[in-house]
């Protein structure tokens, strides 16, 4: 009987293989349920991500209370407090110059618009009539009409919208007044599941996240508070109306928005300097570019040294990768958990002197004293 070949012979499967395939589809399954639960759970991680932020960003006050004799619950809720205050009022601000500037632009309207059309007629050689103006108004109009009626249609989904926005907002809140308020007992918490040699490092990476989120918070408060006098007094100067206001928007958005907060905060003033004068607003333009360069390479390296030093380049990096991953969540956040992590680098990474000058090219005497030692070695 003809016999064949090794190769073509039928084995037996080994015995560690059926258990090994199913560990392998138990873990894939585990992995597939666990993006399951993370996806379903995304906005409660979140609210969790931003609470803890915030408590890291108040804890430094709430410890300076507490070192006071003030029970720890009722110093974080004298800084929930003390926030609160302050963010009504520049609510409140912000409304205020809203309403003013929209009654004086809809009672001005007329004469805006007359100004307007001999502009146009005069500059590009038209022969435009307030007739066409109230012709186009009306078709406008009509437009708004129809887009306000389709968005009045939907007010089911905008409520529900709203309604889960402010759960979240209360969450937030909720989260951090805890965090807040127990976090040497949260610490001993998790301290407790960790052998002591882990415990020290848990505790080193703890103050160094509160250290610079709150030094985050800290060189941010006080650059807008510097932005905010800098701009009321220009605003003043030039007679611009409702100074405060404007200053206060400048100084708090483009300190708390990344990227883009500089000229979000620049549009308005601009916007309603235009509207009175426009000479006016070009100098508000000038001064608000002056103010940034004295910023950015005067006033921001000598605040942030101490607490929050950190690349320009690293900086916009951060936003752009934290708002890819958590949307605007994480462009907010993106700054001071790089800072943090910056600071974990510069507290465990261990670095080396530079033998060489790396900046500045060898000159000749070093280049012939190199040769001539590479020369004697290979003699050697």
């Amino acid at each position: 009987m003809r016999t064949l070949p090794a190769f073509w012979s039928v084995r037996t499967p080994p015995r560690w293989l059926p258990r090994a395939l199913l560990y392998i589809v138990l873990a894939v399954a585990g992995l597939i349920a666990a993006f399951w639960v993370l996806g379903k759970m995304q906005g409660l991680l979140t609210v969790l991500l931003v609470s803890i932020f915030l408590a890291f960003a108040i804890e430094p006050a709430v410890n300076w209370l507490a070192a006071r004799g003030v029970r720890r619950g009722a110093g974080t809720g004298a800084v929930f407090l003390a926030l609160l205050v302050v963010v009504v009022a520049f609510v409140w601000t912000l409304g205020a110059l809203l309403v003013n500037q929209v009654t004086m632009l809809v009672a001005n309207a007329p004469d805006y618009v007359q100004d307007l059309v001999n502009w146009v007629n005069s500059t590009f050689h038209q022969d435009i009539s307030g007739d066409d103006l109230t012709k186009y108004a009306s078709e406008w109009s009509s437009t708004i009409e129809k887009y306000l009626v389709g968005l009045a249609g939907n007010v089911w989904g905008i409520g529900t919208v709203a309604i889960g926005a402010l759960f979240q907002m209360l969450g937030v809140l909720l989260f951090t007044f805890y965090f807040a308020a127990d976090g040497p007992r949260f610490r001993t918490w998790v301290c407790s599941l960790l052998p002591p040699r882990q415990q020290k490092h848990v505790l080193r990476a703890w103050d160094i996240a509160v250290e610079k989120t709150g030094g985050y918070i800290y060189s941010r408060a006080l650059l807008a508070l510097c932005s905010a006098i800098a701009h009321y007094v220009a605003l003043r100067v030039l007679d611009v109306p409702s100074a405060f206001a404007l200053a206060l928007w400048v100084g708090v958005v483009s300190q708390f928005i990344p990227t883009v907060g500089t000229y979000l905060a620049g549009a308005l003033p601009v916007l309603v300097a235009l509207v009175h004068d426009p000479i006016t607003a070009l100098w508000i333009l000038l001064f608000i570019v002056a103010y940034q360069q004295f910023e950015n390479y005067v006033l921001q390296p000598r605040i942030t040294a101490t607490t929050l030093d950190m690349h320009p380049a690293v900086a916009f990096g951060a936003v752009v990768a934290g708002a890819a991953l958590l949307g605007p969540t994480g462009a907010l956040l993106a700054i001071p958990v790089t800072a943090t992590l910056q600071g974990f680098a510069g507290a465990y990474v261990r670095r080396y002197e530079v033998t060489e000058e790396v900046d500045a090219p060898p000159s000749k005497k070093k280049k012939r004293k190199k040769a001539e030692s590479e020369a004697a070695s290979a003699d050697e």
